[in-house]
């Protein structure tokens, strides 16, 4: 089925910004022609691409045709390249399932490297980003060693080292008689989302026991480290993020030289890697700057 391309940058348009005057904005016509575009978009594959509302989202159909739309422009940019085109109509735009703790510490740097591509990031947990890829709703995605998604390269990066963090006063109050099951599952802990199992998994390696501690949510990574530092409960933070403060006194380790160690894996549509192959030359450099080597011990 060939979907005009009018058509598909509409779409694309109403997704980004959430509402057809946006849209209209972006592309330099009237919000009437893009509603005619998108109707004729939904008459062609007979469903319903968009939800009307404030902002307007997309229908399960909508969605993976505006994935499609982008995937078509990373693949145009890359013949563009190949046969030195003037790329007229602007850079292409990847969409990448990324944790917020790898977009805190090493991730800005592989865009940063990357020139001629516009960015749309979907924060999700490592655990989860996966997902992302299988539903086809992204272009890659870094994700937890070892979940290789089918259709996809997988290119080990490093690991993420987590330490157990918390201020001392923190230390002081809740684990004065040892860091225990009983202790642990007392104290208040920080977690990013109810996806987030860094914590759990903490405990479990340490002490052996399934523990639900209370817990503050806060989805921020460096509302985390703040927080931790205010006194609010401990967690697991990347060593990038609480190094200085561990150095200075704001933060101590729970136990110390107790690490959690998270391997991350960049994982790519195989489809588009060779039309994203710069991305992922960056995000490598990045990672090996920033991540303990793939097989190399801490």
């Amino acid at each position: 089925m060939l979907l005009d391309p009018h058509h598909l940058s509409a779409l694309s348009a109403i997704l980004r910004h959430g509402s057809f005057e946006a849209a209209a904005a972006e592309l330099a016509v009237t919000p009437s022609a893009v509603s005619q575009r998108i109707k004729a978009l939904e008459d062609r594959v007979g469903a319903a691409l968009i939800h009307r509302g404030t902002p307007c989202t997309g229908t399960p159909t909508g969605l993976r045709i505006a994935r499609h739309a982008e995937d078509i422009g990373l693949l145009e940019a890359q013949l563009a390249r190949e046969i030195t085109l003037d790329q007229r109509d602007g850079p292409a735009r990847v969409r990448i399932a990324i944790p917020a703790d790898s977009l805190a510490t090493w991730f800005i740097d592989a865009m940063a490297q990357t020139s001629d591509m516009l960015f749309d990031l979907v924060i999700d947990d490592q655990d989860h980003s996966a997902e992302w890829l299988r539903r086809g709703e992204v272009s890659a995605a870094i994700t937890v060693g070892g979940q290789q998604v089918t259709g996809c390269d997988a290119l080990p990066l490093g690991t993420l080292c987590y330490l157990p963090t918390a201020s001392p006063n923190f230390v002081r109050q809740w684990f004065a008689e040892g860091v225990s099951a009983k202790s642990l599952s007392r104290a208040p802990c920080l977690t990013f989302n109810r996806k987030d199992n860094l914590q759990k998994t903490w405990i479990m390696a340490r002490t052996g026991s399934r523990i639900s501690p209370p817990s503050h949510f806060l989805p921020s990574s460096q509302g985390f480290v703040e927080a931790a530092i205010a006194g609010l409960g401990w967690g697991m933070n990347p060593e990038g993020l609480v190094r200085e403060a561990i150095d200075d006194g704001r933060l101590r380790e729970v136990i110390p030289n107790a690490p959690l160690d998270v391997e991350l894996t960049w994982q790519i549509g195989r489809v588009l890697a060779p039309a994203l192959s710069p991305l992922t030359r960056a995000v490598r450099h990045a990672a090996a700057c920033a991540l303990i080597p793939p097989g190399r011990p801490d």
